[in-house]
């Protein structure tokens, strides 16, 4: 069965919000093992701009795989 763009964003979308927290938590616990220090707002911040390109990249993969899946049943 395809699946549609408005559901390919809505999956990506759920992947990459588990992935921000993941990716805060991360943040505070590694940083300083490699000496940076940083303030919460600014992980906050930074795991903002990581969601969206991460929200980018999976979306467009998520594409082009379906398109991929559709050529091949043609």
């Amino acid at each position: 069965m395809k699946q549609s763009r408005f559901m390919s964003l809505v999956e990506a979308i759920a992947n990459v919000a588990v992935g921000y927290g993941v990716a805060v938590v991360t943040q505070i616990l590694i940083f300083p093992v490699f000496g940076l220090h940083t303030t919460l707002g600014q992980n906050l911040k930074m795991g903002g701009i990581f969601t969206i390109v991460s929200l980018a990249r999976s979306f467009a993969l998520r594409r082009l795989f379906e398109a991929i899946r559709v050529r091949g049943t043609k």
